[in-house]
């Protein structure tokens, strides 16, 4: 009894520090849960309370559908046909691959005369673009504008870190500087830095005090007339203007067909990303159209697979704008319950602080009004009604996934073939850009270039400047319409053939016809007419 008795002791002892050891190394294991609310809650929600498909009806209608076309063919293939009362969509699905039919018009973003350069230059300018890839990749555009409109030289744009993303890439890190000065060359004089003189004119001095260089009150959509009028004799006294902020500050309207003409030169023609990534760009794409003999055939196994394996595949790119950042600003319910509300009200407030408020609209209203970004589940259900199969190559364009693999699967499972940088690229050709936002966006953006078909789950910049490149080069590009979604993905009694039927016929005009920019939208994402000739 006194050794079993000494020996309970022991074990008891031994027992409470193991259980003390635990409790120290549980904030280690699980920081999220004894992180501060605003910073953990966006990850932490999102993970613990993983989400569920919220259409689940659709969902298990589209994958029967899937199964039922992949199955071994009956003999009797139309009355097989008419017994399932399959949609007509089906019958086009070939279609869905065609390129687009020659609409008429071409790039023209060369001056009827040849370019060249005015008298001596007026002096320096400067622009701090702050934004993300897309929204920096415009205020470059717009600045070379400007500085023809002033007859000024432009300095290499400064890149803002950009708080949400935190990548410090300056435009030598993403563009290929040198291609960019000789493109425009004969239009505008670019400089790479400034001379010693104007060294001072840096970010840092500017932070500290008001100075007589820095140029702050630029209207949104300027005219040509403000900088002619309020920038131009900063650059005749000092010689130098440096314009802060400048993201959307040059007007679509009522400017001249050369200054328009040169803003679609520098977009389409000079903007191009260093050598590394786009060779990378070109290595993924070659993986996407030629997969390695052993990965097609895991790939094949169940699957609906007819491609000549002599041939390129085609492959869908889908811009999945579905971070965080999105979740939150859009003030949509994605289905994670009241703690994922919280979380992304937290976040909110975090970043904009009451910049970006709770919207005042329900749910039901912002989503029938399309102002709610697709969920992975919604842009595979829409995917799935348009007629793409279990089959189709599909490359996801995305930064982070708000709600991690939990809130892709839906989509994996309508797309087994999904493929990602990660998935794609070794870790050692992943190096050089990890963790650097607007170097993975730069990537993704090339290998949308490169697609058959381009697809973007919400609006936004990524989005606009896509659509309008890949107007300009004419191919093929999926627009949702997003109201129409919202009203269907809201109705709980729709079966899978109303559904489909409903989003063919919603989508029939939207897959890359062009469309003549109106006033006040940006040639960017409508081209023609500025950039484009009809012939």
């Amino acid at each position: 009894m006194k050794f079993q008795y000494k020996s309970h002791g022991y074990q008891t002892q031994r027992s409470g520090a193991l259980a003390g050891l635990l409790v120290l190394l549980f904030p280690v294991i699980l920081p999220s849960l004894f992180s501060p609310l605003s910073h953990a809650s966006p990850s932490m929600f999102s993970e613990w309370n993983a989400p569920k498909p919220r259409h689940l009806p659709l969902l298990k209608s589209a994958l029967q559908h899937q199964k039922d076309f992949n199955a071994p063919k009956p003999r009797h293939l139309p009355l097989f046909k008419s017994a399932l009362q399959r949609p007509i969509a089906n019958a086009k699905q070939s279609d869905l691959w065609l390129p687009l039919a020659d609409q008429g018009w071409r790039p023209c973003v060369q001056s009827e005369k040849a370019p060249s350069l005015s008298q001596k230059s007026q002096g320096y300018i400067q622009v701090f673009l702050d934004g993300g890839l897309n929204q920096q990749r415009m205020g470059i555009c717009d600045a070379v504008a400007v500085a023809k409109i002033l007859n000024a030289t432009l300095v290499i744009p400064y890149l803002e870190v950009n708080p949400v993303w935190q990548d410090s890439s300056s435009f030598m890190d993403i563009y290929d500087v040198d291609h960019f000065i000789n493109v425009l060359k004969d239009d505008i004089s670019i400089v790479k830095e400034l001379p010693d003189d104007f060294s001072w004119s840096t970010r840092e001095y500017y932070a500290t005090t008001i100075r007589d260089t820095r140029i702050k009150t630029a209207p949104v959509h300027a005219s040509a007339n403000w900088y002619l009028e309020n920038v131009l004799p900063v650059l005749q006294s000092y010689g130098i203007a440096a314009i802060s902020p400048f993201s959307h500050r040059l007007t679509f309207d009522n400017l001249p067909m050369n200054i328009q003409r040169l803003r679609c030169k520098a977009n389409f023609q000079a903007l191009i990303f260093v050598p590394h990534i786009r060779a990378l760009g070109d290595s993924l794409v070659s993986r996407l159209r030629y997969p390695s003999s052993e990965k097609r055939a895991l790939d094949g196994i169940h699957l609906h697979e007819t491609t000549n394996r002599q041939q390129p595949l085609k492959f869908v790119v889908i811009h999945l704008r579905f971070d965080k950042d999105m979740a939150a600003h859009s003030a949509c319910d994605f289905g994670g319950g009241k703690a994922e509300k919280l979380a992304l009200a937290k976040y909110r407030q975090m970043i904009w602080q009451g910049r970006v408020l709770n919207s005042q609209f329900t749910d039901e209203e912002l989503r029938s009004q399309g102002r709610c970004p697709l969920t992975p589940e919604e842009i595979g259900l829409l995917l799935a009604a348009l007629g793409f199969d279990n089959s189709t190559r599909l490359y996801l364009a995305s930064h982070k996934v708000y709600g991690g693999e939990a809130r892709i699967s839906a989509l994996r499972r309508l797309f087994p073939l999904m493929e990602e940088k990660k998935s794609l690229a070794s870790s050692e050709e992943r190096a050089g850009i990890k963790g650097k936002a607007s170097l993975l966006a730069a990537l993704d953006y090339y290998i949308s270039m490169h697609s058959n078909i381009f697809i973007s789950a919400s609006p936004g910049n990524m989005h606009n400047a896509l659509v309008g490149h890949r107007t300009y080069e004419n191919l093929k590009t999926i627009r949702p319409n997003m109201a129409l979604l919202g009203q269907l993905f809201l109705n709980k009694n729709l079966s899978w053939s109303e559904f489909q039927q409903a989003v063919v016929e919603g989508h029939e005009n939207r897959q890359g016809q062009l469309r003549i920019r109106k006033p006040k939208q940006s040639l960017y994402t409508y081209p023609a007419p500025d950039c484009m000739c009809h012939v």
